[in-house]
């Protein structure tokens, strides 16, 4: 009874050593060169900036009947780690947002912004933000806020109401 084990022991222990001695033997043969590059890419199709728009854009006044003021504070909080939103607040690793509804995109003054979102040259609008909080690096490429986004209709609306609301002059309701 003995035997049988040790025959089994070895016969386990052969097919374990072939095995791998296989994958020795043929990385030798065939000289696997790993560089890290990635040998075949693929990449997102270009789109037009009307085919970005339509597949952000959500009819704005709809969205916005989803949010609530109260609610966009809480959600606001993922934000306040970068962002202050009092009107005398000071930028933090991102800019302050107080009266960010209706501001030009890359303006405020004592902020050092990204050369993507300094050139983006448009102005946040209920629309703009919306998209833009979808997924930031995606609608603006190069900026360099690292926030993953907000993938709820509501998070997002309740944030872009009270973005809005913590204005001198909160812009009219679509």
């Amino acid at each position: 009874m003995g035997f049988e084990i040790n025959k089994l022991v070895a016969a386990i222990l052969v097919t374990v050593l072939i095995v791998f001695g296989i994958g020795k033997i043929s990385d030798i043969i065939f000289k696997v060169n790993e560089t890290g590059i990635v040998a075949y890419k693929v990449e997102e199709p270009a789109r037009s900036s009307s085919e970005a728009k339509a597949e952000s854009s959500v009819e704005i006044s709809s969205l916005l009947s989803l949010g609530d003021v109260t609610h966009g504070a809480k959600v606001f909080k993922k934000c306040a780690a970068c962002h202050s939103i009092n009107k005398d607040g000071k930028n933090k690793i991102g800019p302050k947002l107080y009266n960010v509804v209706g501001r030009a995109t890359g303006a405020t003054s004592d902020y050092k912004y990204s050369k993507a979102l300094i050139s983006y040259n448009k102005t946040w609008t209920f629309e703009e933000l919306n998209s833009f909080l979808i997924k930031p690096a995606k609608w603006i490429k190069g900026n360099k806020m690292g926030f993953p986004g907000l993938k709820n209709d509501k998070d997002r609306a309740s944030v872009i109401l009270y973005l809005n609301q913590n204005s001198d002059n909160p812009q009219p309701l679509p």
